[in-house]
């Protein structure tokens, strides 16, 4: 049985203006396992003796992190099988994927918990940094994980702290999925709130001057959109090897395969 089949699904990470979300704020696990917040945690009630409906905000098992083999990479998401044989399926950003060792090492990322009624999704991250600004994001009023992940992989974490702070509409709507009132809902309710970031290099983004970052950028000038440009880097990333390409050598590798399709 492949690590897929024994994968805890990450689930589609789509939009969900109205989910809950419970995440953990510890380190990434050291010892080959996902780490999980203590057990003592307040389990599921029931209210009048009716069933409660919705997503369970009260689980007492939160995934802080995870840490072991990386199995496999695919598209936004990894998985990753831990010493006790149990495979989490993991979405990343670009600037994650662009960082991961290649398959079959050992690599551990600090992971947020989406928790909504259709499913669990499980988002993960390099730098705790990166994770803290992905929950800022979703703080705000109809950005949910899909978007949120979307902003880091267009933009990164500093460059999107730094566009929110000054108001950058421009650079902010330039996002696949985040239109005008978007932006500025994003600006309006974070600016005060990013300036840890801003000045941040970090390793999980892709920062204004990454391979990825100017590989994706390049694209979009020849006229592929945030979206296209996006799927086509994660596939070039995929590949072994694919860490250690510059930004034109990335280029030409996503170029290659969208003239493939």
């Amino acid at each position: 049985m492949g690590p897929r089949d024994r994968a805890v699904s990450a689930g589609d990470g789509e939009e969900d203006r109205g989910g809950r979300r419970r995440g953990g704020q510890g380190a990434g696990g050291r010892h080959g396992g996902a780490v999980a917040a203590p057990p003592g945690g307040a389990a599921p009630r029931r209210c009048g003796g009716r069933r409660r409906r919705g997503p369970d905000l009260h689980h007492p098992r939160v995934i802080a992190g995870v840490a072991g083999r990386l199995a496999t990479k695919s598209g936004d998401r990894v998985v990753i099988e831990t010493a006790g044989g149990v495979a989490y399926e993991v979405v990343v950003p670009l600037g994650v994927m662009e960082r991961l060792p290649t398959t079959g090492e050992a690599v551990t990322l600090v992971t947020e918990l989406v928790v909504r009624e259709d499913g669990w999704s499980l988002f993960g991250f390099l730098e705790g940094a990166e994770r803290r600004f992905f929950q800022r994001l979703l703080g705000v009023s109809g950005v949910g994980p899909k978007l949120a992940i979307a902003v880091l992989s267009a933009l990164g974490g500093p460059r999107a702290a730094r566009a929110i702070k000054g108001r950058d509409i421009a650079t902010l709507s330039s996002v696949s999925g985040i239109g005008r009132k978007t932006a500025e809902r994003l600006a309006l309710e974070l600016a005060d709130k990013v300036g840890e970031f801003v000045g941040e290099s970090e390793p999980g983004a892709v920062a204004a001057g990454g391979p990825a970052a100017g590989a994706l950028r390049a694209l979009e000038q020849l006229g592929y959109s945030t979206a296209e440009a996006d799927k086509a880097l994660r596939r070039a990333l995929a590949g072994d090897g694919a860490k250690v390409l510059d930004a034109e050598a990335l280029v030409r590798r996503a170029l290659q395969l969208l003239t493939e399709r």
